[in-house]
């Protein structure tokens, strides 16, 4: 039974009571596991361009970069940097006073090669009235964490990731926001202008206004372009409710309903609202020095060259369909589009009368594209290039997290463990149609990928509802074009010792 205290939340978050009753019966029946083709590999699903390939699809990204069509980088920033620092807090907190692990004796030892450390020296000196250096020699290791940490000093712990200082260079230390200025100069600039979209939390969003204010205008002269900048936040209307264990609404201490926000697949919303023909996603830590941007550079063009390429086929199949004049043969070469560059697969295709066949090729070649870089599975964490069956019966590429897998049937796990690639979220999108209009992205989401997790609240188990993943189910129905790209692209801070990797110094 819903109160007024609870309509009035859930009006000023813009969720209707229908959402929050159809919330609250996915607690009680769950979500389905997908139903697993295999693991894309090279053998298939994934595509490996020869060099000659990689050259014309370089030209095709940069002939298109001359033409009318709005491209732009769209990274998701809002995540804060807290678990960049779980060892630093854990060392603050904890009873040694000396480094007493080896995280924590590498992040002292080589402290002189964060970028941050001038910054934090200076820090020290105002709050402590000494250097960083002295601070150790005295052995006040948790003065100097806590400078880096909290609200008196740098207050790391509490800032996102794109606004703390990565990389060294002479003019001056870096964030990953200027790293992503730099980036979208050098591969998405369309006649002379670069677009850019953040997504952060509501907190930090004037710290970010404030850090591009700053900085735009030097990069603008430096590369020679103009820089549109836009920010969004989270909408409140993608939070989900939590639940007890029962199933039932889980209310805060002071008996409000607890909701919670629903993942970056909420994100698939901001990215509806934005006027765009290209969209590149990459996610904020994913950033290196210049001396390493040559292989980003070029595989960003290489992957948008393919988008175009394969999206200009698209167009043109569909245009043939929609006129009506076209042969048996012509449907046949459709066909072989869809399955061998698409990845696009119909077990009872060789069922469907031609004019059948014309319907469901339409249905399959009139949505969004994306094409997804993959990497090499090297043991790091995250999802996986797969063949899906959807609910039609098709085939088709998707991105899977873990726990989309059925953890009790062995074959899917073995996909899964045995996977060649996996997922280091590095994207470009096509948004618009044949015609031009912008597709309505909530439109291709499939709403049987969100799942359940635990957390707590106040010491309380939740359940806790994540809805489908911006690349996972959030893009489940569109055309997707999975590539190889190297390893050197992919370097993700995930604790704050990764900035001492050779490739962010």
């Amino acid at each position: 039974m819903l109160t007024t205290q609870d309509k009035d939340l859930l009006k000023r978050k813009g969720i209707s009571e229908e959402q929050l009753n159809a919330q609250l019966e996915s607690f009680k029946t769950g979500f389905p596991y997908l139903k697993l083709a295999g693991a894309a590999s090279p053998k298939q699903g994934i595509t490996i361009p020869t060099p000659k390939e990689q050259t014309n699809y370089i030209k095709a990204w940069k002939k298109y970069l001359g033409r009318e069509g709005k491209v732009l980088k769209f990274v998701p920033a809002s995540g804060a940097a807290s678990r960049m620092f779980k060892d630093l807090f854990a060392f603050l907190d904890g009873t040694a006073d000396t480094p007493d692990n080896d995280f924590m004796q590498c992040f002292f030892s080589h402290i002189h090669f964060f970028a941050f450390f001038d910054a934090l020296n200076e820090v020290c000196k105002k709050n402590e009235g000494k250097d960083i250096d002295t601070l150790i020699a005295e052995g006040q290791y948790k003065a100097v964490v806590n400078n880096l940490l909290n609200a008196k000093g740098l207050n790391y712990g509490k800032l996102p990731k794109g606004l703390l200082l990565f990389h060294k260079y002479e003019k001056g230390p870096r964030t990953p926001v200027e790293e992503h200025l730099v980036e979208g100069a050098l591969y998405a600039s369309a006649n002379g202008e670069v677009n850019l979209h953040f997504t952060v939390s509501p907190e930090h969003r004037p710290l970010f206004e404030a850090l591009v204010a700053e900085k735009v205008p030097a990069y603008e002269q430096e590369f020679k372009v103009k820089y549109n900048i836009s920010f969004s936040e989270q909408k409140a209307s993608t939070d989900t409710v939590a639940a007890t264990a029962d199933n039932e609404p889980f209310r805060t201490a002071d008996g409000q309903l607890l909701f919670r926000p629903g993942g970056h697949g909420a994100l698939i919303e901001n990215l509806n609202d934005l006027d765009a023909d290209v969209v590149f996603i990459k996610n904020i830590d994913n950033v290196v020095p210049d001396r390493m941007k040559e292989d980003t550079v070029t595989y960003k063009q290489l992957i948008g060259g393919i988008l175009v390429t394969m999206q200009n086929k698209m167009f043109e199949y569909m245009e043939l369909l929609e006129s009506g004049e076209y042969t048996h043969a012509q449907l046949e070469g459709i066909i072989r589009f869809m399955r061998d560059d698409l990845g696009v697969r119909n077990p009872q295709i060789k069922y469907l009368e031609d004019a059948d066949l014309v319907i469901y090729m339409k249905s399959k070649l009139d949505r969004p594209i994306r094409v997804c870089g993959m990497v090499k599975n090297v043991g790091e964490p995250g999802g996986g290039p797969f063949l899906v069956y959807n609910q039609d019966g098709t085939i088709s590429l998707q991105i899977l997290e873990s726990s989309q897998i059925d953890k009790q049937n062995a074959e899917y796990v073995k996909m899964f463990e045995s996977g060649t690639h996996f997922n280091p979220v590095d994207l470009v999108c096509g948004l618009k149609n044949y015609k031009g209009e912008p597709y309505n992205l909530k439109d291709y989401v499939d709403p049987q990928t969100a799942f359940i997790s635990s957390k707590s609240k106040d010491g309380k188990e939740l359940k806790a509802l994540e809805l489908p993943g911006l690349w996972n189910g959030a893009m489940s129905n569109w055309n997707t074009i999975f590539v190889e790209v190297p390893l050197s692209t992919f370097n993700p801070v995930k604790t704050m010792n990764d900035l001492l990797r050779a490739e962010h110094q």
